[in-house]
């Protein structure tokens, strides 16, 4: 008997020392982990940013849209995108102005091949086809766009021949924390200290996501979105993941304008997204210049004679930048500037990986623009 109770007191000590091992390690790892940031970065009136994808209780969201747009006005956001499941009306009809931050909203339909997002200043009345291809064709003439929300969830899209979709989601952070993880569980008591640090061990390479993007560019310019996809954790997720957009003017305090600005901006691919809880990412920028002509980002320019690609990432921690052409990497660096002279048609962009110490796993791109297109002269 007193040898059992020896036994038992030695597993319990044992499993005390693991215990405090962890909350010491844990500790250490909450109390020295922080977002970069560069304060000394001017910050240009026609970068704006903001979060596309969330949920209210207009549909199934936990929180109600007064809540997140409170939430997001104690943020530096300037504007939200709600995205609730149809019927779509109530937070549609709530757009505006709101505590600082630009309200706009559009629907996420459940169609034939998984979900749909529609995005548009004036979406039609009404409900929607079922038909993936009928919805995205009544989303266009009303002057929308579409996008393809969380394409290899467990809510799968199955992929027929292409339809003019205007955007993919490649990081959608709703989806990861579905997903049962064992690795995650050592990180899980963090959520209610530091959730931000759980939700950044929690994501992964959207490898899939990444191939069907570039896989999509060879037939279309498609665009692509970081996206928290929130139903609930919506301070952390508001802070996880961003859009940054470039405007031609800065966001005008008139709604009606601003809403046509943000849409104009993500329907030409004007924006790069950023995990924003690991390190700010602002001034970054990624054009092209053609004799004396600026190549925006998302433009489609005929490669007649070369292209000067330019990345700009002028962050004073460390940092590794990647020129991606048809999804292979053509260039690297830990400048602060690169420069690239495109003499070959496809599709260019760029991913930035951080490399200062962080919880964000080393090959998840930090940043993720979107692309320029050099097409061929076919005479």
């Amino acid at each position: 008997m007193d040898n059992f109770i020896q036994k038992i007191k030695r597993v319990f000590i044992f499993l005390l020392i693991v215990f405090l091992l962890y909350v010491l390690w844990l500790s250490f790892n909450l109390l020295t982990i922080k977002t970069y940031k560069s304060p000394t970065l001017k910050v240009s009136p026609l970068e704006v940013n903001g979060v596309y994808h969330l949920h209210t209780t207009f549909s199934d969201g936990r929180k109600d849209l007064e809540e997140i747009v409170k939430i997001a006005s104690q943020t530096d956001l300037d504007f939200i995108i709600f995205t609730d499941h149809a019927p779509y009306f109530e937070s549609y009809s709530s757009r505006g102005w709101k505590e600082g931050v630009l309200v706009l909203a559009g629907c996420e339909l459940y169609v034939n091949r998984g979900h749909l997002v529609a995005l548009g200043p004036n979406l039609p009345p009404g409900v929607f086809s079922d038909n993936a291809e009928e919805a995205v064709e009544r989303i266009k003439e009303a002057g929308g766009f579409s996008i393809i929300p969380h394409p290899y969830s467990s809510t799968i899209w199955t992929w027929g021949e292409f339809v003019d979709y205007s955007g993919i989601e490649i990081i959608n952070a709703y989806s990861r924390l579905r997903k049962d993880d064992l690795f995650l569980l050592p990180f899980i008591p963090a959520l209610l200290f530091k959730p931000e640090y759980t939700l950044l061990k929690m994501l992964i390479r959207p490898n899939q996501n990444l191939k069907k993007w570039d896989e999509l560019n060879t037939i279309h310019p498609i665009y692509g979105y970081f996206t928290p996809d929130a139903h609930r954790l919506y301070r952390p997720l508001i802070n996880l993941l961003r859009i940054h957009l470039l405007l031609q003017a800065p966001l005008s305090e008139d709604f009606e304008t601003a809403s046509k600005q943000v849409y104009e901006a993500l329907r030409k691919g004007r924006f790069y997204n950023s995990i924003n809880a690991a390190a700010h990412a602002y001034g970054f920028r990624f054009w092209g210049e053609k004799e004396e002509n600026t190549v925006l980002m998302g433009s489609t320019v005929l490669l007649d004679s070369p292209v000067t690609l330019h990345i700009k990432a002028p962050f004073r921690f460390k940092k590794e930048i990647h020129l991606i052409h048809n999804g292979k990497v053509i260039l690297r660096s830990t400048e602060e500037n690169a420069i690239y002279e495109a003499t070959q048609p496809g599709t260019y962009r760029v991913e930035v990986y951080l490399r200062a110490r962080s919880p964000l796993r080393k090959n998840i791109p930090w940043v993720v623009s979107n692309p320029i297109f050099l097409i061929e002269n076919k005479k």
